[in-house]
């Protein structure tokens, strides 16, 4: 047998009850552990519209501090995409959602020179149409999705055609059974970064 984990697009929720200084904290290196470069990487970030432009600031702010460089420094905490495919791709994606309406909150640009080097970014207001709204975008980027409740974050989060793993950070027992037994996903961490362990299952649904 063999079993190939062929990408995620993995939802990562915050709600008002979560103590946004660890989502934030984690939610910064679950985005771009790798330099972004994981299947179980958090990608899609559902934040309730109660606690929307406080988390989007704070995550702008933890993104913006984060160094891109020669990764074997120890200052650096963004080395390189691995190769020049990977990064025309990333472009490809991040200028068709533009072009689709989404917004630019930061980075997400070409570092000039030499290597494959593309700044940490976020970007908010995807539209359907938008080819990241659909696909693993496989970088340094956040995509930033304001939600109403927690049902309307399930919906859009099950959308997506990959179902790796999922997170949710809330202090809500009921919206945490609700994220676990309604996300389409392998697993569903709470408060805390999804991972995996030789110990226990793991893969995708879809």
């Amino acid at each position: 047998p063999t079993v190939l984990e062929l990408g995620g697009s993995d939802a990562f929720i915050i709600m008002p009850s979560a103590d946004l200084d660890k989502a934030v904290s984690v939610g910064t290196t679950a985005r771009t552990q790798n330099n972004g470069q994981s299947c179980i990487a958090a990608k899609r970030f559902f934040i309730h519209a109660d606690i929307y432009e406080d988390v989007k600031a704070r995550l702008t702010e933890s993104f913006e501090a984060l160094n891109v460089g020669d990764p074997m420094k120890a200052e650096t905490n963004i080395g390189p995409l691995v190769n020049k495919d990977s990064l025309e791709t990333v472009m490809r994606q991040v200028d068709n959602a533009l072009k689709e309406g989404a917004v630019r909150v930061t980075g997400a640009k070409v570092v000039e020179g030499d290597g494959f080097f593309f700044t940490p970014g976020i970007l908010e207001n995807i539209p359907e149409s938008a080819d990241v709204y659909h696909e693993e975008i496989f970088a340094p980027v956040a995509l930033l999705f304001k939600v109403q409740n927690l049902d309307e974050a399930i919906k859009i989060a099950n959308s997506s055609p990959f179902g790796l793993v999922s997170a949710i950070f809330t202090n809500d027992e009921a919206e945490q059974e609700q994220a676990i037994n309604g996300l389409e996903a392998g697993a569903t961490f709470v408060n805390s970064m999804t991972g995996s362990n030789p110990v226990l299952p793991f893969g995708g649904i879809k």
